[in-house]
Order: C-alpha cells, then structure tokens, then sequence
C-alpha cells in the first residue's frame, strides 16, 4: 500500500528509492514496523476491553466479533499513521 502511495503522492521520493536501490529495503522495515505497531495497538485494545481468554471460552462468537472490530480499528490506525503519511 505505502509503494503505491509513494507512486502517486510522492513521486521524487519513490524513484530515489527506487534508483538508490533501496525501496524494497524500506518497505520491507516499514512493513516490520507496521506488524509491529499493530501487535502492540491489538494487545493494549484487548486489555481495555477486557477481552480475555476467559472470555473466549465463555462465549466464542462475542470474542470473534470483538477480535474482528479491535483488528479493523487498529488496522486502521496503521493506514493513518504509518503507511499513508
């Protein structure tokens, strides 16, 4: 997604990456990074929510929606901050 941002948005950018030989370097730290970050988003979300493996055991589709939105929500935040800035 960043590679084609950078195409489109910032096209000095993308072809001195991509003339210095380092673009798919930098993606490739900005997608670590990013799993990173959202790994991080995603526990403190659950912490915040209560959502345990307790509650995962108690009632299975509650703990899949809520999983569902705490992902799309921190998937989100991703976008804005890291891979659309």
């Amino acid at each position: 997604m960043h590679k084609v941002y950078l195409e489109l948005y910032h096209p000095a950018r993308y072809n001195d990456l991509v003339l210095s030989g380092k673009l798919w370097t930098y993606l490739a730290d900005l997608n670590e990074q990013a799993q990173n970050r959202l790994d991080c988003i995603i526990d403190q979300m659950k912490a915040a929510e209560g959502i345990t493996e307790e509650f995962k055991a108690r009632d299975q589709m509650a703990w899949v929606r809520a999983m569902n939105s705490i992902r799309s929500r921190a998937e989100e935040i991703i976008r804005s901050e890291m891979i659309y800035c």
